[in-house]
């Protein structure tokens, strides 16, 4: 195990890491992704939520005083008076690192808590894009795990950054791998419609947003037109399809929706199309992973489905609903993708990211639930009984 030995939050309900649940760090943890964060470690059967890390303005801080909470179920996770820690790898390294970090501070501190040794499991778009680091969905992707290995070697870290795609890339890359892998794709035009959670909080101003769409989001297309490529294609090499984008603000709350047309290099049938998209098979369906959906991507044949307010919330947020498939008089077909923003495109994929790579072996030194081996539960015995004072 990495040489990595953090100090459990205190908290007056729960003052020790519970033995068989690895340490982890969540930097950025008052915003909104960095709550959704919490709420899922907090509860989570493999992760201990050891540290809460923030800017210089909330460091020192309770919990509870440094961020307003935006979540149902219990305020501040159970942690509101745990004590806020500065993002450093001197105040609140531990063995994974989740990120919700905006992406300049994050080019700054992920490379330094993975030179230390952590394993970074970033929701930011710093490193998203360099050859050398996971660009991650794991039900399409997992293999692209090796890349750890050669990261650590380009960069003689002893960690690595792990990262998951732009929140609308998660909803537009999942239908397109079960049409990629059954007929192959030549061209795909998509049109977003994505809500105002994405923007974080307070976010878009009511007078902008309320009864309008915003026909703009910075640096967003150019995110959706690459990021699709990097995951569909191989380790060396992206796929070969172009993507063109146009992406909106809407005035929903959670959940991304998104207009597809899609091109196949070999032709289809409608049914062999959907029976595509409703058959594919996730490669994560082979590995009791704890925030992996039940169901990782529906078809629905209802007419006016998939909707944020009625689907983005299945499955825990995690599930990726598609509908209204039909022929496209343009290209070769079209439907709609859906998905929660918050969730299964940015919080909830960071911590799936992490138990896939945890099953598949990929991270040395660090196992899962009760496969934990003697050596970690001994170290993590002894985090545990460290506890975090008031000073810090």
């Amino acid at each position: 195990m990495n040489d990595i030995n953090p100090s459990p939050l205190e908290t007056p309900n729960q003052r020790k890491a519970p033995l068989n649940r690895i340490p982890v760090t969540i930097l950025g943890a008052t915003g909104v992704v960095g709550q959704r964060f919490l709420r899922r470690i907090a509860t989570h059967p493999w992760f201990y939520p050891a540290f809460l890390a923030a800017s210089d303005r909330s460091a020192g801080k309770r919990y509870a005083e440094a961020c307003q909470w935006h979540l149902g179920g219990t305020p501040y996770a159970g942690f509101g008076d745990a004590v806020v820690v500065p993002c450093t790898p001197d105040a609140a390294l531990s063995p994974i690192v989740f990120s919700a970090l905006d992406t300049g501070p994050a080019l700054e501190i992920e490379p330094q808590f993975a030179a230390a040794g952590a394993y970074v499991f970033s929701n930011a778009s710093a490193f998203r894009m360099d050859p050398d680091v996971p660009l991650l969905i794991p039900e399409l992707n997992p293999e692209h795990l090796e890349l750890i290995a050669t990261q650590q070697q380009n960069r003689g870290w002893k960690g690595a950054i792990i990262t998951n795609p732009n929140c609308t890339t998660v909803m537009l890359a999942c239908p397109l791998a079960a049409l990629q892998e059954a007929f192959g794709l030549e061209a795909v035009m998509v049109t977003s419609m994505q809500a105002i959670s994405g923007a974080g909080y307070p976010g878009v101003p009511a007078l902008d947003i309320v009864g309008n769409v915003i026909p703009f989001i910075r640096n967003e297309e150019a995110k959706v037109e690459s990021e699709s490529n990097k995951i569909l294609g191989t380790l060396s090499s992206p796929a070969p399809f172009a993507v063109s984008a146009t992406c909106t603000r809407v005035p929903v709350v959670e959940g991304h929706t998104l207009s597809v047309s899609v091109r196949l290099a070999t032709k289809a049938s409608l049914e062999e199309v959907a029976r595509a998209i409703a058959d594919f098979r996730p490669k994560t369906a082979t590995y009791a992973l704890p925030s992996a959906p039940e169901k990782f991507m529906v078809l629905t044949n209802e007419e006016n489905r998939p909707q944020p307010r009625k689907d983005a919330e299945e499955d825990s947020g995690m599930r990726i609903t598609v509908g209204r498939l039909r022929p496209c008089p343009i290209l070769d077909y079209k439907f709609i993708s859906m998905g929660h923003n918050t969730e299964r495109g940015a919080a909830g994929a960071s911590v799936l990211n992490a138990e896939m790579a945890l099953a598949m072996g990929m991270l040395p030194g660090l196992a899962a639930g009760p496969e934990l081996g003697e050596e970690s539960q001994v170290e993590l015995q002894s985090a545990s009984q460290v506890e975090l004072g008031a000073a810090r």
